[in-house]
């Protein structure tokens, strides 16, 4: 921290901690007992008896120990591709790296990319193709690419007449709902619905509000099924026993994910290039504060991070900073901290966002509570739209 701004920055985040419904409440659900949909296969497995299948699936897409293709495929399901979303099958792309087409060494089936140019599948490669399962573990934030798939899997199917299977799993950041809700002129891939950041659903519950609120566009709605889970809650937390992504390695990265992700939209680092990502920020002009970070080229995680090879300083966050909730706080801190002011923010920022507004609120010099207020309604509305689509016992406000 900046050593003269302490006792303010101990005042906000006191205040913050009072004010903002985002922080967690914990039940004593067991994390044991809840039952994936994906394991759940006496629900889904008669819906693909004589079927052809293909899977939307990454590393996380496990039951047990076993991964979905090879659970399927000893079933004797007729499992035909696998679509690999970003950072392919087996998740150990970077971040916005290429992801190949190819074929799985292990089974031999054919693997198609689902990121870059081809975000959707194209009629010829569903022509096989009866019915298209969506397993991936979700982390709860709009901007996670892994919803926007789903998006164009479903309109993709919505379109060639194919049915889509999501196999539902936990939201570890699915005990609140914040942020500022998306406005449709800022539509991309990293946002494509009309929701806030920490959106509060599981992707079942998301693809059914996708399908039912006409989301997918031209009058389609796909024929969709949502195996639910069994035994889980809103109100309760959950520990991924599989990295979601090469960059959120473990409970922490992914708490803070909802927050520090926005500095992806600056020039901040994240800590992207480290193994320690989303757990710092920093920046090499930055040395007033104490902390410090060097980013270096990792395979599989970060190859050419932001700042490489420098030292950037800023805050490290530790287990003790294990907190739900979503925070302007850092992100005001830094902007006020960081000169020229001017090249703080880069183009990728507003779509984070989902909104020009907050950038132009940063820089006029808004508080986090006046910010607040100005997306108070939206968040309102989100919230009673959501409730139509809870699978799941809700957390309590």
């Amino acid at each position: 921290m900046i050593k003269q701004h302490l006792p303010y920055l101990l005042l906000s985040f006191s205040l913050l901690m009072q004010s903002c419904q985002s922080t967690a409440q914990v039940n004593s659900t067991s994390q044991a007992a809840i039952e994936m949909g994906a394991a759940r296969t006496d629900q889904y497995l008669p819906l693909l008896k004589d079927k052809s299948v293909a899977l939307l699936v990454n590393q996380t897409s496990i039951v047990e120990e076993t991964h979905l293709v090879d659970l399927l495929l000893k079933k004797k399901v007729t499992v035909t591709k696998v679509f690999a979303p970003e950072h392919g099958f087996r998740g150990k792309a970077d971040a916005g790296a290429h992801v190949k087409s190819g074929k799985d060494e292990k089974t031999g089936l054919p693997i198609i990319s689902l990121y870059g140019s081809n975000k959707k599948p194209t009629a010829d490669q569903l022509s096989d193709v009866d019915v298209v399962i969506f397993d991936i573990q979700d982390v709860g934030t709009r901007f996670y690419t892994y919803i926007s798939s789903m998006h164009y899997v479903m309109q993709a199917c919505a379109e060639q007449g194919k049915e889509m299977l999501v196999l539902d799993r936990p939201n570890p950041n699915g005990m609140y709902v914040d942020g500022p809700v998306l406005e449709m002129e800022n539509q991309s891939f990293v946002g494509m619905h009309p929701i806030p950041i920490v959106h509060g659903l599981t992707v079942g519950e998301l693809a059914n509000m996708i399908n039912q609120q006409g989301w997918l566009g031209s009058d389609l709605q796909c024929d969709l099924t949502v195996i639910p889970m069994q035994h889980y809650s809103h109100d309760s937390t959950y520990s991924l026993p599989v990295k979601p992504s090469p960059n959120l390695p473990n409970d922490l990265s992914i708490a803070l994910y909802p927050s520090l992700c926005l500095f992806e939209g600056t020039e901040i680092s994240v800590g992207r290039g480290t193994m320690k990502p989303f757990q710092q920020i920093g920046h090499p002009s930055l040395t007033d504060y104490e902390d410090g970070f060097t980013p270096e080229s990792i395979e599989g995680m970060s190859k050419y991070p932001p700042h490489e090879n420098e030292q950037c300083f800023g805050i490290q966050f530790n287990n003790g900073d294990l907190q739900y909730k979503f925070s302007l706080s850092y992100l005001i801190e830094f902007y006020q901290a960081f000169e020229p002011k001017k090249d703080f923010f880069n183009n990728f920022f507003v779509k984070l966002a989902g909104t020009a507004s907050l950038q132009q609120q940063i820089e006029a010099g808004f508080t986090e509570e006046e910010i607040r207020l100005s997306w108070k309604q939206e968040l309102e509305n989100y919230k009673a739209l959501r409730k139509q689509y809870l699978l799941y016992p809700d957390f309590k406000e």
